[in-house]
């Protein structure tokens, strides 16, 4: 079944319209330029029902990616968190992923998107395993991608922007027929960025490291980790990190809302510590579990009920 042809209902410019017929036209802005901006957000089951996870962030991120953009629109962020919440159950999900977006629409064409429409849609589908069956338990192999992510000046890294994943696309492709699960983007100046679509961390003697975000998206789960480290009493610190560091670190993981928090266990062929997950990524994958399933009453205030 392809994402075009499902039952169901999307949420489009202030209204639901069935599944397939949620169409725009070919030349929409968009699809030609790249210029729009996304978000991801999951829904997770939880004793007191559907909750979706962190969804003020999210929604944060996606009107500050607009912004950052010059990508004016009329739509308010409550209307957008309401909406979030009601195409789950239109959907009849008790889980799921959502996908809001920010497009232009095909009013014009040609470099200036002035006199363009912004418009909106929201989608909600089930969405498992990211990286994988196992992935989360077993951990995954990455591979340095010769791709590098954008310098600050090239696109603007603080925006989830369409067009930025098209740089992601081809470092995915490249580690995958090169056999491995993801890849690894270094920046311009040749240190750890982050994953095709995650942020990354290491362990190295008890501590946290992140790189420098210059050239990274702030991620959402990326700042719960961070927090929950705190509270582990976990020190952490963000630095430029070198490739060779993360072979030689004792624990690797990735951190996104689709990946949620996946151990590494090789990169480039060469082995993190004893090739399996860590303890301390195992205890980040519990307390985050904890988190987003409603069982840690001092987080609750990162859920939305649906």
């Amino acid at each position: 079944m392809g994402m075009d042809d499902r039952d169901g209902w999307i949420w489009l410019d202030g209204q639901f319209v069935p599944w397939r017929e949620a169409k725009v036209h070919v030349l929409t802005h968009t699809l030609h330029y790249g210029l729009g901006v996304f978000e991801g957000i999951r829904a997770y089951r939880t004793p007191a029902g559907p909750a979706l996870f962190r969804l003020d962030d999210h929604l944060e991120r996606l009107f500050d990616s607009a912004h950052i953009l010059a990508l004016d629109h009329g739509f308010e962020r409550p209307a957008l968190a309401a909406a979030c919440r009601d195409v789950l159950v239109h959907n009849g999900l008790d889980s799921g992923y959502i996908r809001p977006l920010f497009f232009l629409g095909a009013e014009k064409l040609g470099i200036d998107p002035a006199g363009t429409e912004v418009h909106a849609m929201i989608a909600a589908w089930p969405w498992r395993a990211y990286l994988g069956e196992g992935a989360l338990e077993a951990g995954i192999r990455i591979k340095v991608s010769s791709f590098a992510r954008h310098h600050v000046n090239v696109q603007m890294c603080r925006s989830k922007s369409v067009s930025t994943y098209a740089n992601s696309i081809l470092a995915t492709r490249e580690a995958k027929a090169d056999g491995y699960d993801e890849a690894l983007l270094l920046d311009t100046d040749g240190f750890v960025a982050e994953g095709a679509g995650e942020n990354v961390f290491l362990v190295k003697r008890g501590v946290l490291y992140e790189p420098e975000i210059t050239s990274a998206l702030d991620g959402v789960t990326r700042r719960t980790v961070l927090e929950l480290a705190g509270e582990m009493g976990l020190p952490t610190g963000a630095r430029r990190i070198t490739r060779d560091e993360l072979y030689c670190a004792d624990e690797v993981l990735f951190t996104g809302t689709a990946a949620e928090i996946t151990p590494v266990v090789e990169v480039d062929r060469r082995r993190i510590a004893d090739g399996r997950p860590g303890p301390v990524t195992r205890e980040l994958q519990r307390r985050y579990f904890a988190c987003v399933h409603g069982d840690d009453a001092g987080h609750r205030d990162w859920l939305t009920a649906v």
